[in-house]
């Protein structure tokens, strides 16, 4: 099934009309383990995606795949028209993706600072809208310890400097897989907010989270995986209005 566009109106605004990633019949393997089966996928400019399922039905491999960690055996990537066959994923990532995955990739031994100041770097258009002050601002728990070890923060916290640091990058896109898993429900509230600030500023983003009434609200448009396959691509709207859909895949309604 091919992924439904629908286009944020940010981005037509601003006569962007190009996907940032566009993926198309995606055939990728652990192994001799055939894990996704001709998965599409496409995001535009400003929007925002979700990738629904169940554990262990692609979501991540199929984030995976996009960025070159598991290349897909079939099908194709291209990152704002740029295949991506045969490039390594610090390639990918470098042409505007802000990449939070999943168990947050905290380095031990280096400060909060030390952690955003690294990764930080201007946009292909050499802006830098995403200052540390302004990461701060967002995060004001992470300028409370600055100056502390990453590896010695709660799991919010260092939640919170995993996708600091990806805007740091001052990304057109970010990819957050996971990002309130296991988090108490404070701080989890606390991620989302932040998830509404990402897409209110214009940046793109695709979303792995288990809370279905805040992808619903959020997200553009959704892509429900069962067993590698899409079996849903379409908006919050037609979930809403058929939930056998979400009730048959995910055992909610």
């Amino acid at each position: 099934m091919s992924a439904l566009s629908i286009t944020n109106p940010r981005a037509s605004a601003s006569g962007a009309s190009a996907p940032l990633i566009d993926a198309r019949g995606l055939h990728t393997y652990y192994g001799e383990s055939h894990v996704l089966h001709g998965v599409d996928l496409r995001l535009m400019p400003g929007e925002t995606l979700s990738l629904m399922g169940r554990n262990g039905m692609g979501k991540t491999t199929t984030l995976k795949s996009i960025l070159g960690f598991v290349p897909p055996r079939q099908g194709e990537v291209s990152i704002k028209g740029k295949p991506t066959a045969r490039r390594r994923p610090w390639q990918l990532i470098r042409q505007g993706i802000g990449y939070v995955p999943e168990g947050r990739g905290i380095f031990p031994g280096i400060s909060v600072r030390e952690h955003l100041i690294m990764a930080a770097r201007p946009n292909e258009r050499g802006e830098s809208p995403w200052t540390l002050e302004r990461v701060l601002d967002t995060f004001p728990r992470l300028g409370q310890r600055i100056n502390h070890d990453g590896s010695f923060l709660s799991g919010g916290e260092q939640q919170m400097l995993s996708i600091g640091r990806a805007l740091t990058t001052n990304p057109d896109m970010v990819i957050l897989d996971e990002a309130t898993e296991g988090l108490a429900p404070l701080i989890r509230d606390e991620i989302w907010k932040i998830i509404r600030e990402i897409k209110a500023s214009g940046i793109a983003s695709i979303i792995v989270d288990k809370n279905i009434d805040n992808l619903l609200e959020v997200a553009d448009k959704h892509l429900l995986l069962v067993k590698g396959e899409v079996v849903y691509s379409g908006d919050s709207k037609g979930l809403r209005e058929d939930p056998s859909i979400l009730d048959t895949h995910l055992g909610v309604a």
